[in-house]
């Protein structure tokens, strides 16, 4: 089922999707720009987004009072969990210099209980020996749980990583920005504007578009996703990201997008190293279970960028985040790996 989105009182449509698969040798720099489409992403009131946010003001009245819609979009984790559960779709595209990598997934999530499950689809040419072979990935309260994950994981095994132990707090680690913690961002939401009425597969959706402040997210977040909302806050060196959310009419996200600026933080010869991350995301109280895997040996995109380049030199990358939801009132039933499927030791990065 394809996103469409119909513009409606000259609201810009943001139309790239988004990725990257475990940052790796990443530095991210918190971006807050032109949004995908056009419009503004970020601290976007600024230029031609400034007069498009008036004119869509003066012609929906009431619904763009800023102060309203400021609310309308941090209630929507709150009516994102009073959902249950919900289909879920997530693309990531990651552009660096003139190499492009696209991971896309999908699943279920059921943001009552919370956990969720998807699907994960490497691109062309990033997933090593293993061609294009899908990745299962659970999410769950501080934990990262993927399979067919990493060189030298035996079959049938599970990899955990500990998101508060990850350099971006599973931002981006997975290839999927966990559909709970995109929606928990917009707690932290500032300087929104309503861009007017759209639609998605026909449901009628709001749409928004702002910056998040981390520090303030981690304040609004539930107790156990606080932890790394707040290294988030520390890790982003803007302190900021900017979204377009699309929200419908019982306040729902039904589509959330958000934009990185990244470089590259490791020269020729530095593969093998965890450069000091400015990026992460949720995290939340660690289920009991089987030790972790080291985050650090989980193999990245960013590699894989770097070792597409010829050059091998560092470039900029921007990388775009969208996650889709859908069908709402779900009860997915998912179930946790085992203590004994969970492979405790070191992953192997692909490349070696």
């Amino acid at each position: 089922m394809a996103v469409q989105v119909h513009r409606r009182k000259g609201a810009v449509v943001a139309g790239a999707l988004a990725g990257s698969l475990a940052l790796g040798l990443l530095a991210v720099c918190g971006c807050a720009g032109r949004g995908p489409g056009g419009g503004p992403v970020g601290d976007a009131a600024h230029g031609r987004g400034s007069s498009q946010v008036r004119q869509v003001r003066e012609a929906a009245g009431p619904a763009a009072d800023p102060a309203r819609a400021l609310a309308a979009v941090r209630h929507a984790p709150t009516a994102l969990a009073r959902a249950g559960g919900a289909r879920v779709r997530t693309s990531m595209e990651t552009v660096s210099g003139g190499t492009r990598l696209t991971i896309r997934g999908r699943g279920v999530y059921d943001f009552a209980r919370p956990v969720g499950r998807l699907t994960v689809m490497l691109p062309e040419g990033a997933a090593g020996r293993a061609g294009h072979r899908p990745i299962t990935e659970v999410f769950a309260p501080g934990a990262l749980y993927m399979k067919n994950r990493g060189a030298g994981v035996p079959a049938g095994k599970w990899v955990r990583l500990d998101t508060g132990a990850l350099a971006d707090g599973d931002l981006l680690t997975s290839g999927a920005t966990d559909p709970l913690a995109a929606a928990e961002l917009l707690g932290g939401a500032r300087e929104v504007a309503y861009a007017g009425e759209e639609r998605i597969d026909g449901v009628r959706v709001a749409h928004y578009w702002g910056t998040v402040d981390l520090s303030r997210a981690a304040q609004a977040a539930p107790e156990r996703d606080r932890a790394a909302l707040a290294a988030a806050a520390k890790g982003f060196s803007s302190g900021t990201v900017g979204f377009d959310a699309y929200l419908d009419e019982q306040g729902r996200p039904r589509v959330l997008r958000y934009r990185f600026g990244m470089a590259e933080a490791a020269a020729a010869g530095g593969a093998g190293r965890r450069p000091a991350m400015t990026a992460a995301a949720p995290a939340a109280v660690v289920p009991s279970g089987a030790s972790a895997a080291p985050a650090a040996s989980v193999a990245s995109a960013g590699e894989r960028v770097a070792a597409a380049r010829p050059s091998g030199l560092p470039s900029p990358m921007t990388v775009v985040s969208t996650v889709e939801l859908f069908s709402f009132g779900l009860r997915p039933d998912i179930a946790l790996p085992a203590p004994a499927e969970i492979y405790a030791g070191t992953v192997a990065s692909p490349q070696k």
